[in-house]
């Protein structure tokens, strides 16, 4: 009888460990954070570098298509559902020329 006893509370112990409650989960940013100021900044035939010192480096380049340069903001809180933010910048030659934005409502990271 006492071995049962150990038995059971030997595997009870065991698998209270493989489902722990309340295990912390981290904030995961990746990619460009990027304001609706520093896009309201950006006018027409700026050159590129100076576009990249008000928005910072683009996350993707288009190896085929160097008129437009990708920023993109992820987030996602504790695990739950990621948010994405995306920025298209078009050049016209090597001076910028429009963009387009799907913004988040809030920039979760600050």
């Amino acid at each position: 009888m006492q071995k049962l006893t150990a038995i059971v509370l030997i595997s009870i112990l065991s698998l209270a460990g493989c489902a722990f409650p309340g295990v912390y989960k981290i904030n995961v940013q990746q990619g460009n954070i990027v304001t609706d100021e520093e896009l309201k900044s950006l006018s027409e035939g700026m050159p590129r570098s100076q576009v990249h010192a008000v928005m910072g480096s683009p996350l993707m380049l288009n190896p085929v298509d160097p008129s437009r340069e990708y920023y993109v903001y992820t987030f996602q809180r504790r695990g739950g559902d990621i948010k994405e933010q995306r920025i298209i910048v078009y050049y016209d030659g090597d001076e910028f020329s429009h963009y387009e934005a799907q913004l988040l409502d809030e920039t979760p990271a600050y």
